[in-house]
């Protein structure tokens, strides 16, 4: 379905120096710097996969789905998608593929949103009872009937996510990638959206390459997940495996009343009693514990502190795919196995 082979993307930058001198002398001498946003990635992704491909801003994982749909062309290696090069072949290879950005839409602002179904239809050349048959089907399962008639413009922040994920699907694509599809969406939207491509997977077959820094999308979603940081890919496997090895990561965030260097490091050495992976940081006045639940109590941690100075708040959070994506790419994957 999709091969990518020793891929990697360059982005040229150019930098002046500062000031009035800086401008000037940028007319004419300028000092170029090359930026690799993916470096040498390689993987395969079969038919009827969901794919959650993740990490950190900046990480690498949009120019690689823009490479995958044909908007670049990568600086050296090979793409094939359905058995086309994406950028060589953009109108054939639209045909093929549905794309959602959770940031962007496709759908026409001032017109009804049944009027920007029937535009993209007659883009894609979509037969009038394969349409019918599609549209009846994803008004259906998106819940979108009550406002297919209003202008796009009218809509919710979570109509126009099901409006866009519809739009996406009209042609029968057989790769739909999802960029963020639930960002800023309530939890019973969140829910809608995610049974939708659950169910385009399931009954279509449809290949699905996720994006998103939601990891509860990942945990719906995903039976493959993919993790790059700085434009390499640190790891390729199974969702059950990351379950396994960060599942019951959490991280422990305390602010303190004059926060010192030796408090620092009594509590790093109480952690690293129970649970020798656990990382202690601090931020000014706030303290950051990452920690496994199963071998540190957040009661103990709480317990030491309180005992050693005063805390003014404190929150407690799962571990999110930034945190994981970091201490992948500084130990590797076999450094978190106990």
């Amino acid at each position: 379905m999709i091969q990518v082979k020793n891929v990697t993307k360059d982005f040229t930058i150019y930098k002046k120096d500062s000031g009035f001198k800086g401008a000037v002398k940028g007319l004419f001498v300028r000092k170029k710097e090359i930026i690799k946003a993916v470096n040498d990635i390689s993987f395969e992704i079969k038919k009827g996969e969901i794919i959650g491909y993740i990490g950190a801003n900046g990480a690498g994982k949009s120019t690689t789905i823009k490479m995958m749909t044909g908007v670049l062309t990568p600086s050296s290696g090979e793409i094939t998608v359905s058995g086309l090069i994406p950028h060589e072949n953009r109108i054939e290879n639209a045909k093929h593929i549905g794309v959602v950005f959770g940031q962007r839409t496709q759908l026409w602002w001032d017109l009804p949103l049944e009027e920007t179904f029937t535009i993209l239809k007659e883009i894609y050349n979509v037969p009038d009872d394969a349409y019918k048959e599609r549209l009846d089907y994803l008004v259906n399962l998106l819940d979108i009937q009550a406002f297919i008639k209003q202008p796009v413009r009218t809509l919710s922040l979570g109509q126009r996510m099901r409006a866009d994920l519809a739009a996406a699907m009209l042609h029968s694509p057989d790769i739909l990638y999802l960029d963020e599809p639930t960002i800023g969406l309530d939890v019973l939207v969140k829910e809608k959206i995610r049974f939708a491509i659950k169910d385009l997977n399931e009954k279509y077959k449809v290949t699905v390459i996720l994006t998103t820094h939601d990891m509860s999308d990942i945990q719906e979603l995903a039976t493959r997940i993919m993790i790059i940081e700085k434009g390499v890919i640190i790891y390729d496997g199974s969702k059950e495996d990351i379950n396994k090895r960060f599942g019951n990561n959490r991280m422990l965030e305390l602010k303190i009343e004059n926060l010192s260097e030796t408090l620092l490091q009594e509590v790093s050495v109480m952690c690293h009693k129970k649970d020798k992976k656990s990382i202690v940081i601090h931020e000014d006045v706030v303290l950051r514990i990452t920690f496994n639940q199963d071998r540190l109590a957040v009661a103990d941690i709480l317990g030491f502190v309180m005992s050693q100075c005063k805390v003014l708040d404190f929150k407690l959070r799962d571990q999110d795919i930034e945190d994981i994506a970091k201490r992948l790419y500084a130990g590797g994957i076999h450094e978190e196995v106990v």
